[in-house]
């Protein structure tokens, strides 16, 4: 076979040993197998061989070689020795986790890409789950633990694909102490972990410290061995990570690892990119950052660590980027196949693009997985922006549809599939999410490639014209932030996109007017969105000297207690008097806190002070709410007396109001497994509220429900709560209980215990709420509303309950006043409406006929008004209407223009109505001949009336908001015909 030789070669393709063969690549993918060679009566390599471009990209081929050069191997072309194994990146992810929990680390799965945090749109740190413990807001779940974290950055997305390693989304391994081991065990473990776990040659591995850690300085150099010419300091800005303002902070050390050790150890640069690579990160965070500045000792010291999954697997498979690993180049090869392009002999742009995609179509995949759905706000705007990059792309390589003949079909899905393929060992419910992934995708393709086409076009003409006029300020070629705006608004064009295109062209984009017409719209992308903000504050002080709430609300409503704390304004206080809204913290208590959309309950706080004096304290309860994590916060106004640390209380729920949350909150499960149950097992859960009044249901879906629909859900529900089914609830491990089919509810977080309540034969789900004991406590379900709240997200309210029987109530008696009325039966209701309506439509039509005979017979009057000009014997008519319609404006305007012979114009203006200006104009063929056109004419009249208007050349209307100049644009309009006209003669 032409091309190939042993390693030592010169050819494209080079012959690899077998075990340098990747284990992530079929033997069978290609043609065939190639026979072994054999020297001195061995095997000397496998059927594999490679591109030298492609080193880890092995294919088979159908040739035998029938004779070899016996020479050395030329190991420093492949950068590994015979003993090397090329490592997959799940089994680099297993490693590092396997590595980690032989250490005592607690394995925790990763968090949504929705975190449960309002500072931040995507979870973009490892760290990001930890931070209420980091915080002390939370206790900490176990004294150290190890994790590989899903993330999503897009704050340098304009990097994608033009680097080594930026990406959008990416797995970062980490491993966290909670106030147990500190930077002596950070540093050696990491390591270990690089040298003997993933075998890197230590010779290859430098470190940065902070400038000022000579603690870590003495650990690296003295404990560990590392020779001081590869320990360099670093300032602030490099090695001291710090979460804002004020708050816990602390010096980082980082290990870098060293492509090219030949070019020594002066100058070394680690923000050389071709020589080094970051591979981890260790923060420890030993200070807390005060408001002067100032940095204090925490009493519990941290640690944070984070390595790129990728990056690891680019070292470890010898490839010369991240997109070439394992972990992402089986979607670009996905990709480069669907181009009918070769990717090994692409330029470096092209290879750029297949990139973004293979980047993209990660993010993607794992954001609609999570419940993000694409939108023009939020979470949901960088799904639109990144799926719309793709799709762009994709045309840029030639992508055409779906590559099976239908060219308005979808790419999208058959890429995720291979993403889908991939993501066993990184998210398992990705595979369980595949059908409403592909469909979401399918749909956001298609909808954007519906105006692609025509937004290209405009922007070209856009761009066409910013170059033709070169830019105004001396700063070149602009294009306005209106045109940006339009192209974002109408069609669908992320901005980014736009500065893309206009880039590859040479013409800026006004940012700041894209800004200004976009105002809010754009403000969820900001840079902003990509910090993890921790803050130390009074309630971190409460956190330490309060226990968490014993919670005894599932068994009871009422109970003593003891109120532990007392805050007004956010502040500590020890007494609060009659009148002050406060908030209490008591020991135990009845009272549910705000949770899995469930409200918290209402009610009362008793204390009697002084049995003597018949003294009584009473606090009204209006919300609960869950602070520092298990501390429940009862938020309410003292009625009467005073309420002080210490004083027993007794805690009474609203059993009214409790009941009524409770039947709201079954009844939200089984609209769960009834919309499962109707329109597909797909469809999950975006959000909730569980109130009193009613509950609130949000879920994925990309169409409205049909009537026949809701009827099928309603009825399921009822005919549920009519089977009287006793629920169970139960605490089980939070492994068994997913393996058992329970679903979990929407941004909830869970331990490793959880508490499942079951409806037999309905539903199961991991939830802490409150609910009924038996379903025919529900009493009755009926859905009161169905719309769509944002793209792909429908929203259906309900009620039950108690609040079912007033809604039933509240309408028989708008029935009962509408039979009353109409004076006919229930039944008959609607007929007689529809009666009546056709009655008014068949009256206003007669009063629109009889306007327009009026108008009619008005312009009659007017026709021997039309005034001849010129030799050209041209007639026109300017009249005032005084305040007909401008329905009937038109229809006098076209009987004029059709009794005058051509040429004629016709001019005519009214005031409707108070603050209103009509005015219309008609001209003729001749009229038109001689360069006049109606839309043009009558807009400039308009004007003068506070108004505009136009239409086409024969005819347009106008309208105005200055009645008392009409007189004056009327009088214009003579003027500018009488003038236009004597210029033809």
């Amino acid at each position: 076979m032409a091309g190939l030789r042993p390693l030592y070669g010169s050819g494209n393709f080079h012959l690899i040993p077998v075990s340098f063969a990747p284990r992530w690549l079929s033997a069978s993918s290609g043609l065939g197998f190639m026979e072994p060679m054999y020297f001195a009566g061995k095997p000397l390599f496998s059927s594999h061989y490679f591109h030298k471009d492609r080193p880890r990209h092995v294919m088979t081929v159908a040739t035998r070689i029938t004779s070899v050069k016996a020479e050395p191997l030329n190991e420093d072309l492949l950068g590994v020795s015979s003993t090397d194994k090329v490592v997959s990146g799940d089994e680099i992810r297993q490693r590092f986790l396997r590595f980690y929990a032989s250490k005592g680390h607690k394995i925790i799965p990763s968090s949504s890409l929705v975190p449960d945090d309002p500072t931040v749109l995507l979870t973009i740190a490892g760290m990001l789950q930890f931070k209420p413990v980091f915080l002390g807001k939370e206790p900490r779940p176990v004294p150290c633990a190890t994790t590989a974290q899903r993330c999503i950055r897009t704050n340098d997305i304009e990097n994608v694909g033009r680097t080594a390693r930026h990406h959008t989304f990416f797995e970062m391994l980490g491993n966290f102490s909670f106030g147990d081991y500190f930077k002596k065990e950070a540093i050696v473990w990491a390591w270990e972990l690089t040298t003997k776990e993933f075998g890197l040659p230590s010779e290859r591995l430098w470190v940065s410290i902070f400038e000022d850690d000579d603690e870590a300085f003495n650990i690296w150099y003295t404990e560990v061995g590392v020779p001081k010419e590869r320990i360099k300091r670093m300032g602030e800005d490099d090695n001291f990570w710090t979460s804002g303002v004020t708050g816990p902070c602390g010096p980082c050390s980082e290990i870098y690892y060293d492509f090219h050790p030949d070019k020594g150890y002066v100058d070394a640069d680690f923000g050389d990119g071709s020589r080094f690579i970051e591979l981890y990160n260790l923060v420890f965070m030993q200070y807390n950052k005060k408001d002067d500045g100032s940095l204090e000792l925490l009493k519990q010291k941290n640690i944070d660590t984070g390595m790129g999954l990728e990056r690891m697997a680019q070292v470890l498979q010898k490839v010369p980027n991240n997109y070439e690993t394992d972990l992402i180049f089986p979607i670009i090869e996905k990709a480069s196949n669907l181009a009918m392009i070769s990717y090994a002999n692409a330029d470096d742009v092209t290879k750029a693009n297949f990139k973004i995609i293979g980047d993209h179509m990660r993010a993607v995949v794992y954001l609609i997985s999570d419940g993000v759905v694409p939108s023009n706000v939020g979470r949901g705007y960088v799904v639109r922006r990144l799926i719309r990059r793709v799709v762009r792309t994709g045309k840029l390589l030639g992508i055409k549809g779906d590559v099976e003949g239908n060219i308005e079909g979808a790419f999208l899905p058959l890429l995720a599939r291979t993403v889908i393929e991939l993501s066993t060992n990184i998210d398992p419910d990705v595979k369980a999410r595949m059908p409403r992934i592909l469909e979401e995708l399918k749909r956001e393709e298609i909808r954007f490639l519906q105006t692609l086409e025509r937004g290209e076009k405009l922007l070209d003409q856009f761009l066409e014209n910013a170059l033709s006029s070169g830019g105004t300020n001396g700063d070149g070629p602009l294009l306005s932030g209106k045109d940006v705006f339009l192209l974002y608004d109408t069609y669908g064009f992320p901005v980014e996109i736009t500065a893309e295109v206009a880039e590859e062209r040479g013409v800026n984009i006004d940012l700041e007017g894209f800004e200004l017409e976009m105002e809010n719209q754009r403000r969820q992308s900001q840079a902003a969105h990509n910090v993890v903000k921790l803050t130390v504050a009074n309630e971190t002080e409460l956190s330490e000297s309060i226990p968490d709430t014993e919670f005894l609300g599932y068994s009871t409503l009422f109970a003593s207690a003891v109120v532990e704390g007392l805050l007004v304004n956010g502040n500590p206080v020890a007494q609060v008097s009659e009148g002050f809204d406060v908030e209490i913290v008591l020991n135990r208590t009845p009272f549910y806190a705000e949770s899995g959309g469930q409200i918290g309950d209402n009610g009362f706080l008793y204390c009697s002070r002084d049995e003597v004096a018949r003294r009584k304290t009473v606090v009204e309860i209006k919300d609960v709410q869950k602070s520092l994590g298990g501390i429940f916060v009862h938020k309410g106004t003292i009625k009467e007396g005073t309420v002080e640390i210490g004083s027993v209380v007794d805690a009474a729920v609203d059993a009214n109001l409790r009941q009524r949350a409770r039947v709201h909150h079954t009844a939200t499960h089984l609209l769960q497994a009834a919309l499962k149950n109707v329109i597909g097992s797909e469809t999950s859960q975006a959000g909730s509220l569980v109130a009193f009044d009613r509950l609130r249901f949000d879920f994925n879906f990309h169409r409205p429900l049909l009537e026949h629909e809701v009827l099928e859900i309603e009825s399921l529900i009822n005919n549920w709560i009519g089977d009287a089914t006793d629920l169970q609830t139960m605490v089980m491990p939070l492994a068994e209980a997913k393996r058992a089919g329970a679903i979990a509810m929407f941004g909830e977080k869970y331990g490793e215990q959880v508490r499942v309540v079951k409806v037999p034969g309905v539903s199961m789900e991991l939830c802490g709420g409150t609910h009924v004991t038996n379903t025919s406590e529900i009493r009755g379900f009926k859905i009161i509303s169905e719309q769509g709240i944002a793209s792909g997200i429908r929203r259906i309210e309900a009620v039950a309950g108690e609040a079912f029987i007033q809604y039933v109530h509240e309408r028989d008696t708008h029935l009962r006043n509408l039979c009353s009325m109409l004076k006919v039966r229930a039944e008959d209701v609607a007929t007689r409406v529809d009666n009546i309506l056709d009655e008014l439509r068949i009256s206003r039509n007669e009063v629109l006929i009889l306007r327009n005979k009026m108008a009619i017979m008005k312009a009659s009057t007017v026709k021997d008004n039309a005034i001849n000009v010129g030799t050209s014997n041209i007639r026109f008519i300017v009249e005032s209407m005084d305040d007909i319609d401008s329905d009937s404006l038109k229809s006098a305007a076209e009987y004029l223009i059709d009794s005058l012979q051509d040429p004629a114009a016709v001019v005519l203006g009214s005031c409707p109505g108070e603050g209103k200006v009509s005015l219309v104009a008609a001209f003729s063929p001749g009229v038109i001949g001689m360069g006049l056109q109606a839309g043009k004419f009558i807009g400039s009249i308009a004007k003068i009336c506070g108004g505009g208007g136009g239409g086409r050349p024969n005819f347009a209307q106008a309208g105005g908001k200055k009645p008392e100049n009409l007189l004056d644009a009327l009088q214009k309009a003579r003027s500018d015909l009488i003038t236009a006209f004597t210029d033809t003669k």
